[in-house]
């Protein structure tokens, strides 16, 4: 029988923002993590309309027993204005996804989507040093998993998204972040890659099919997909299919919570230096 919630006028806030917030499951895993360390705090979901965002912000920042902030699409970017100071990820790709109230009353903020999401594979036991990762997607958590990626050692990236200047964009930033690592878009064929990941929308809505191209996929790969759902997706259901070894969301969510935590409840072990 789980204990039941106790807040009280000591109760420290955390919230999670974004339009919509209704399928969001961090409350209750927050609540819960909270409770496990002993801290009387709790996260609460925060719907904030796209239209009264820039309005609402500084507002909500205010309130004083407001500790941290999560934020999920489409805020990630928008975001950003708000901290004082960002971590590297956050500076690289020019979004974020948490936020934590600093002692002197400014906010920090950095970008995890990418940590967890190689939090999540090395928990699997995989390799990523000297990889080479083809990946669909270039919006917020796509261009969090190419800078960690990038950070962890993978060889090369290829990157395929729709939006062409927003991926050169996003090469040019890794590139300059990264020198060490080969990063362009993707042309030509899909062969000779180790590592695909889908950093895509494509499986969030039931009939969606693959997010583009894959080429022949064989045992030695690993195929990742950031799409939290309950069966997998026909990305995830094409690679079992093929004996691939695999990872999804639910992979990357647990790492960014580990991740997440450590940046709420212990600000000296994740020190953030960049600045807007």
């Amino acid at each position: 029988m789980s204990t039941p919630l106790k807040v009280n006028g000591a109760t420290r806030l955390y919230g999670i923002v974004g339009d919509p917030v209704v399928q969001t499951r961090s409350p209750q895993v927050y609540c819960e993590r909270f409770a496990a360390a002993g801290l009387n705090a709790v996260l609460v979901p925060m719907q904030v309309t796209v239209e009264n965002f820039d309005k609402v912000m500084p507002a909500l920042m205010g309130v004083s027993n407001l500790d941290g902030l999560l934020v999920t699409a489409p805020f990630k970017a928008r975001m950003l204005p708000f901290a004082a100071q960002l971590g590297a990820a956050a500076a690289c790709i020019g979004a974020v996804n948490a936020l934590r109230r600093e002692a002197d009353a400014s906010w920090s903020a950095d970008m995890f989507d990418g940590e967890g999401f190689v939090r999540g594979l090395l928990s699997k036991g995989e390799r990523l040093q000297g990889r080479r990762v083809l990946m669909f997607g270039a919006g917020g958590a796509g261009s969090a998993i190419a800078c960690a990626l990038a950070g962890a050692g993978v060889a090369s990236i290829r990157i395929v998204n729709p939006d062409t200047d927003r991926t050169v964009k996003l090469v040019a930033a890794l590139q300059i972040a990264f020198p060490a690592c080969d990063i362009a878009e993707a042309t030509g064929s899909k062969q000779g890659f180790d590592i695909i990941v889908n950093a895509s929308p494509v499986g969030m809505k039931p009939g969606d099919g693959l997010p583009g191209d894959l080429g022949a996929l064989t045992a030695e790969m690993l195929v990742a997909d950031v799409v939290v759902s309950s069966t997998p997706t026909a990305f995830l259901q094409k690679a079992i299919d093929s004996g691939c070894r695999w990872a999804n969301g639910h992979d990357m969510h647990s790492g960014q919570i580990e991740a997440i935590m450590g940046f709420f409840i212990n600000p000296t072990l994740h020190s953030l230096a960049a600045t807007p």
